[in-house]
């Protein structure tokens, strides 16, 4: 994404536009939005029962990659102060004042905004999950959930299902019940992934005073709580395979995986070690997209026979 000067970037001799590229990764926290984008991509296959149209699939990436980049944008700005005092986030843009902070919040709104207006008169279930995915990221868990409660990112988890909904929105099936299943797939798997994140940097959120669950009990116990929305995840990934009928091809590589993540994190819980919490984080963003990819192949593999 190109800068003008009325972002108010430092035109700086030292800032190319190689820099400014990987300031924006950052910024709109592009790795996050590539994953949201596999959930909602999901949830565009499921709905359409197989391949759902480069059409459907244009407006899913690009409609979702605005509004999860504007909610990241919001976040880090709101955020912004606190971040300073974690040793994971004090190099981001902002709190470096690499980037200054006057307009993000005007660009972060417009990027949810403008294309939830702009889809409203053809796909208004897709304005709303978009504008619901953001409302639920920046004002319930940033602003309300995460300074006040232990169990922030468990409702904070929703937004990542409404990326899931706003991809069914997008083929013209919200309602779809393999998508809802999706959709309840990453509401339980967030809370187990975030966890495991937390653990390796609880002196963080203890110095920042954000409430994060491992930072008031053992790493045991905490790993403990990881395996409470880990089995769910791994029974509602199997559910999947069977409520839509998704086949052999769901099975083959679902099964495996979740297996393998419930003896990640029984491993977890037997050595709460910081190497085994950044094993069993990984792991679980490679389960995730191995339940999206494995979906959207056997829903088109589905529709064949």
């Amino acid at each position: 994404m190109a800068y003008s000067e009325t972002t108010q970037v430092p035109q700086s001799p030292t800032h190319s536009w190689r820099e400014l590229m990987q300031l924006g990764v950052v910024l709109f926290k592009a790795r996050v939005v590539s994953l949201l984008l596999m959930a909602a991509v999901g949830g565009a296959f499921l709905a359409a029962g197989g391949w759902p149209g480069i059409g459907t699939l244009l407006l899913t990436l690009i409609t979702g990659g605005l509004a999860a980049g504007g909610a990241s944008a919001l976040n880090q700005y709101i955020e912004r102060d606190r971040d300073k005092t974690m040793s994971r986030t004090r190099k981001r843009p902002l709190p470096t004042e690499t980037l200054s902070s006057e307009m993000i919040p005007m660009i972060g709104a417009n990027m949810i905004v403008l294309p939830s207006i702009a889809v409203f008169p053809f796909r208004p279930m897709l304005s709303f999950f978009l504008l619901l995915g953001a409302v639920i990221y920046v004002g319930i868990y940033t602003v309300w959930l995460k300074p006040r409660t232990l169990l922030n990112i468990v409702i904070g988890g929703a937004a990542g299902s409404a990326a899931v909904m706003s991809g069914a929105a997008a083929a013209g099936n919200w309602s779809s019940p393999a998508a809802i299943v999706l959709a309840l797939i990453v509401f339980l798997w967030t809370p187990a992934h975030f966890w495991s994140l937390a653990i390796l940097y609880k002196d963080d959120y203890k110095n920042a005073k954000i409430p994060m669950l491992p930072t008031i009990m053992s790493d045991r116990n905490a790993a403990w709580w990881v395996m409470a929305h880990t089995l769910p995840t791994a029974i509602s990934a199997l559910l999947l395979g069977v409520l839509p009928l998704l086949g052999w091809v769901y099975w083959l590589l679902v099964v495996p995986f979740s297996i393998d993540m419930v003896r990640r994190n029984i491993i977890f819980i037997r050595q709460p070690s910081k190497i085994n919490a950044r094993r069993f984080f990984i792991s679980s963003n490679v389960y995730l997209l191995v339940v999206i990819v494995a979906a959207c192949l056997a829903s088109v593999v589905s529709s064949l026979f």
